[in-house]
């Protein structure tokens, strides 16, 4: 991310987020507030309707008490209550007075409960209902909701109950009024306020998702049981609040700071740009100039007559170049010495690897000369071979260093015959055994013979020095290889591929010794120079081929060196 960006980034951060913020705590306190006054004004609505209830309830009980007198007074409903003559005026009594009272609801009975009068069906005329009398007495105020029956659906009533005595018998007057959408309607009284009636055994109104409850009023209601007897539970009169307007409000809020946060984004935007094109061009350049710098090129100038921070980073970076320039002189020169002492411990490396066959050829004709002349003009004999093929390879490792590390000739070398030389010039082993185990008709490798002979007198003389003088033994083995992990002897490309395995039973290697073995100057031997398997690391990879180590502590090593092979000989 540019430092331009995060310039306009953090503007817009900067700018928006309190915006942000400060629109949403707006919102939410309107939304608080708005709640809050919805919620008081539910109170009150419920303080008003518990009034209206009491006042209905009162209103009941006036028209039951007028229904009383006039029944007392009637003596034709008393002569067909007492004595059952004229059924019939009996039977349409609790209608017309229901009419004429404005109840929705009324039932006479007798001291026994029986049903003499209903005001919506005759046939009621002699059905029990003694439980309604009674919970209605129980009820608190008196009054309680009753599911009443009417021609045209069951409906829900505000009932009270009276009584009254005619001719040494107890009558009672059930009646009461409709709990309808026009009886809680004229409860509301506000147009976003909605009333409604939770029976049970619904534990909730049903509630529009646009509305909220906000208060309720627990009035008695008369259930039925299991067993058909009546029972008192309470039902509520839950009260809610249309939310439409507070949504219609949250929306114009959301709308408006959007807006807002769409303008002052705007503003900041064009604020960074500007602020971020005053910063970021001086920077640009300067990173221009720096890009420039590089080990061959220290000569750029850095100059600035700006008094800010950008002037002093200017300066800074300008003494910055200078020391480069003299530390790099001053590299230059340690690294020319680093190298020249490098080669120097590589030849020195080198000749002494050619000069131990030459010692071992002289120590065996000492011995010889020991046990008389004729014995030592066989050994001469026998190890002639040994000390020209050294001196062969001297003057190889001469020339090739004086000509400072050309480029190594890549002619078909049979590996098998290489190791057979590597093994009679270096047989004076001491203790350890040397043993070799070559497979036949192998193809020939293509390299500098020299530069194999080179990685063989290595390994094999790290296999020596790792016995330490103690009894052992060091085995060199041939075989096909599998160069690029092919499992058939050639590589990826189908060409064949030679494996060269130099196997000791010396002490090992533990994990932190194999991960630094190929580092050049890394010994654990006294005098070495750390620098065989470096050397034949870089020859092996030189020769396009491979190496790997298999090894653990006392348990001895195994160096696998795997060689592409020459197709033109293959058999």
């Amino acid at each position: 991310m540019t430092f331009r960006t995060r310039i306009l980034l953090g503007f817009g951060v900067v700018v928006l987020v309190p915006l942000l913020v400060f629109g949403l705590r707006i919102r939410a306190v309107m939304a608080s507030r708005l709640t809050a006054e919805y919620e008081s004004r539910v109170a009150s609505l419920v303080g008003v309707i518990r009034a209206d209830f009491e006042r209905e309830s009162t209103g009941i009980a006036g028209r039951l008490h007028a229904l009383r007198d006039a029944i007392a007074a009637d003596n034709r409903l008393r002569r067909a209550a007492l004595q059952g003559g004229d059924r019939g005026y009996l039977l349409d009594y609790a209608g017309t007075a229901m009419r004429l009272a404005g109840l929705a609801m009324l039932q006479i009975q007798d001291d026994s409960g029986r049903i003499v009068s209903s005001g919506h069906f005759r046939n009621d005329f002699d059905r029990l209902e003694p439980q309604l009398p009674r919970l209605l007495a129980a009820a608190p105020g008196g009054m309680a909701l009753v599911r009443a029956r009417t021609p045209e659906a069951p409906m829900v009533a505000l009932a009270r109950s009276d009584s009254l005595r005619l001719g040494g018998k107890r009558f009672t007057l059930v009646g009461g009024v409709a709990v309808n959408a026009a009886f809680l309607a004229r409860l509301a009284r506000d147009s976003e306020l909605t009333v409604s009636v939770a029976l049970p055994p619904d534990t909730l109104a049903r509630i529009d998702s646009a509305t909220r409850v906000v208060g309720e009023l627990a009035v008695p209601f008369v259930a039925e049981g299991d067993s058909g007897e009546g029972r008192l539970v309470p039902a509520r009169i839950v009260v809610t609040h249309s939310l439409a307007s507070l949504a219609a409000l949250r929306r114009g809020v959301d709308l408006w700071m959007l807006a807002a946060m769409a303008v002052t984004g705007g503003i900041a935007l064009l604020l960074g740009s500007w602020l971020s094109s005053r910063i970021s061009r001086p920077l640009s350049r300067l990173a221009e100039q720096t890009s420039e710098i590089d080990m061959d090129r220290l000569d750029v100038a850095f100059a600035s007559d700006r008094t800010d921070e950008i002037g002093s980073l200017t300066r800074l970076l300008g003494a910055m170049t200078e020391r480069l320039r003299t530390g790099a002189a001053r590299l230059r020169e340690a690294e020319r010495r680093i190298a020249l002492g490098d080669l120097a411990r590589q030849v020195n490396h080198d000749i002494k690897n050619g000069l131990i066959p030459i010692r071992n050829v002289f120590r065996h004709l000492v011995q010889a000369a020991r046990e008389g002349p004729e014995r030592l003009a066989a050994a001469f004999q026998d190890r002639q071979g040994t000390v020209e093929s050294s001196i062969s390879y001297l003057e190889n490792l001469a020339g090739n260093y004086a000509r400072l590390y050309p480029q190594s000739a890549r002619d078909p070398c049979d590996v098998n015959e290489a190791v057979r030389e590597t093994i009679r010039r270096l047989g004076d082993a001491g203790r350890a055994e040397l043993r070799i185990d070559l497979a036949d008709r192998l193809p020939p490798v293509r390299t500098d013979p020299l530069v194999l002979r080179r990685i063989l007198e290595n390994l094999v003389g790290n296999a020596l020095d790792s016995l330490e003088s103690r009894p052992g033994a060091v085995t060199v083995s041939t075989g096909r290889g599998t160069a690029g992990g092919g499992g058939s002897g050639e590589g990826t490309d189908g060409s064949p591929a030679v494996r060269i395995v130099v196997a000791d039973t010396g002490k090992g290697m533990s994990r932190e010794e194999l991960d630094r073995a190929f580092d050049g100057f890394y010994t654990t031997k006294s005098g070495g120079t750390g620098l065989g398997l470096s050397i034949v690391r870089r020859l092996v990879l030189d020769a396009g081929g491979a190496l790997r180590v298999e090894t653990e502590p006392g348990a001895g090593s195994k160096f696998i060196v795997e060689l592409p092979g020459d197709s033109g000989g293959h058999p």
